[in-house]
């Protein structure tokens, strides 16, 4: 994504989100976000997106072998959860206190 601002998410890393499209869609089982590649607009979510990985036997993993792990998706693929509310909800940004703050549209209240 070639942009020459950077673009501003909704969603942080260790943040709860659920998955509404793809091979893992899930709308009911939140899941933590690992890492987000705010320049590719994708995120890493613990446990979605599983890929196979070979690799040779190195100083540190002398084994080497077949690792699995997780692999980014699109950002639009998941939605923030709201802990209150049980669902999936948007966002709402508001400053308080000279601050901007994260606000859940479904419950109102301020996600941490």
């Amino acid at each position: 994504m070639k942009t020459r601002f950077k673009p501003k998410f909704n969603i942080k890393k260790g943040d709860m989100v659920v998955v509404i499209t793809g091979d893992d869609k899930d709308r009911t089982k939140p899941r933590k976000v690992l890492e987000v590649l705010v320049d590719k607009a994708r995120v890493m979510v613990e446990g979605v997106n599983i890929i196979t990985k070979h690799t040779k036997p190195t100083a540190q993993n002398t084994k080497g072998g077949i690792v699995k792990q997780e692999a980014p998706i699109a950002i639009s693929n998941v939605m923030l959860w709201d802990a209150k509310a049980g669902k999936p909800t948007r966002v709402n940004r508001q400053r308080e206190n000279g601050k901007l703050v994260r606000i859940a549209k479904k419950s109102g209240e301020v996600i941490k």
